[in-house]
């Protein structure tokens, strides 16, 4: 049976019970306990040698998507106020004009790689500014309210389809909604015709809006495939990152990234949850991961061969990257058939003049368990990448060809 004697005597409000507490305890509050406290201390009165853990939420998980409603801060009032002074007749009007209210700034910043914040917290509102005061005195501008992002996050309109921000750099900012300006006091009318004003303005009200956030990581290349193709464990060979490997479809719930070094040279891959075929449907985990490799400069298409139809493993892929379109079916793609080490030389053969038939290219030939073809495939990758910068970078026009020559 429980001691609930006990119990009850840890949960005394008195603060001298404290010291008899076992220092593996969680106070709440002055020196109240609260229900899971309270079984927690039974189970450990009753199971002495047991286990017994708390659940905390201290495993962030990974957010895409996040709806936010922001608004700016009005404006302050301005003040209608005379000069009244022992001695000083007439003082005249001295109402101060009223403080600007606070904007929504969003902004970009290193060391972010999830919209989690946003998901416990969606409402940001600006502090308003301060009335106008007399003896000449401005009210103070309302505290303006930063929004931190991740680089790469795109600000979308509430349809979630307009776009307001691409914020792709670090450091990058955008004023997302400007606080209301404030209301003039009677001080401000003050004229050789109007020495005693009695007009005051309140102050602009702030805008509102709700937007959404969507994350798209910034990678220079990117891993697609059926589940199980062995994309994390490609990943987890290139690079530091440590994504979760195991034996079972859809290991793989949320994208990751590693950086990858070859040649001294470096880029970023990322990897995205398996596709099957009606991903585009909603099938699986759908294709909304989709997006995180849509700023990728080329994709490495990994089938798995020990299946035995690789031909319809890759056009599984190919269709349901043309059903998501946004380009991805037209970026630079190099297929490799993967988990050669569990195959015959034979069979390996055999499968790589399937998958090339169908993929209309000679695919690579290599395995991220033992490294065979591993470097090869980096160094295409790192090669592709190359050349998609150069093209990017011969496709933007100077600003001095677009300015006209002046002549007089």
């Amino acid at each position: 049976m429980w001691n609930w004697r006990r119990l009850q005597q840890r949960s005394s409000p008195d603060r001298s019970h404290r010291r008899r507490l076992p220092s593996n305890g969680r106070l709440v509050g002055e020196g109240r306990w609260n229900t899971v406290s309270l079984l927690f201390f039974a189970a450990e009165d009753r199971f002495p040698n047991a286990d017994v853990r708390t659940h905390d939420s201290d495993t962030m998980k990974f957010l895409d998507q996040a709806r936010i409603y922001v608004m700016s801060g009005n404006g302050g009032t301005g003040c209608m106020s005379f000069r009244r002074e022992r001695n000083i007749p007439r003082g005249g009007p001295d109402g101060g004009d009223g403080g600007r209210g606070g904007d929504v700034i969003v902004q970009a910043v290193e060391g972010l790689n999830t919209l989690i914040d946003y998901r416990y917290r969606q409402h940001f509102k600006a502090s308003s500014g301060d009335h106008g005061k007399g003896k000449q005195r401005n009210g103070a501008s309302g505290e303006t309210v930063l929004l931190d992002v991740p680089i790469g996050t795109q600000i979308l309109a509430e349809d979630n389809e307009m776009l307001i921000a691409d914020l792709t750099r670090a450091g990058q900012r955008l004023v997302l909604l400007k606080g209301g300006d404030g209301g003039y006091g009677n001080l401000h009318y003050k004229s050789s015709t109007a020495r005693a004003p009695r007009r005051f303005d309140p102050g602009h009200p702030g805008t509102e809006m709700w937007i959404w956030l969507r994350l798209k990581l910034l990678a220079d290349a990117g891993l697609v495939g059926l589940p199980n193709a062995g994309k994390s464990t490609f990943l987890a060979a290139v690079s530091r990152a440590k994504p979760k490997i195991a034996d079972y479809p859809f290991t793989t719930l949320h994208p990751q990234l590693g950086v990858v070094y070859v040649d001294e040279k470096e880029f970023v891959l990322a990897d995205i949850p398996g596709l099957i075929e009606g991903a585009h449907e909603g099938h699986g985990l759908g294709d909304r991961f989709l997006g995180h490799i849509e700023r990728c400069g080329v994709l490495l298409h990994l089938v798995d061969g020990t299946q035995p139809d690789v031909a319809e493993a890759y056009r599984t892929i190919r269709g349901e990257l043309e059903a998501y379109g946004a380009g991805l079916a037209e970026k630079a793609e190099i297929v490799a058939l993967n988990k050669c080490d569990a195959l015959t030389d034979e069979v390996a053969a055999e499968r790589a003049a399937m998958l090339a038939e169908a993929a209309g290219t000679k695919p690579l030939m290599l395995s991220g368990v033992t490294g065979d073809g591993v470097q090869n495939a980096l160094r295409r990758l790192l090669t592709a990448i190359r050349e998609k910068r150069e093209a990017d970078k011969a496709a933007e026009t100077p600003e001095s060809a677009l300015q006209e020559t002046w002549t007089p």
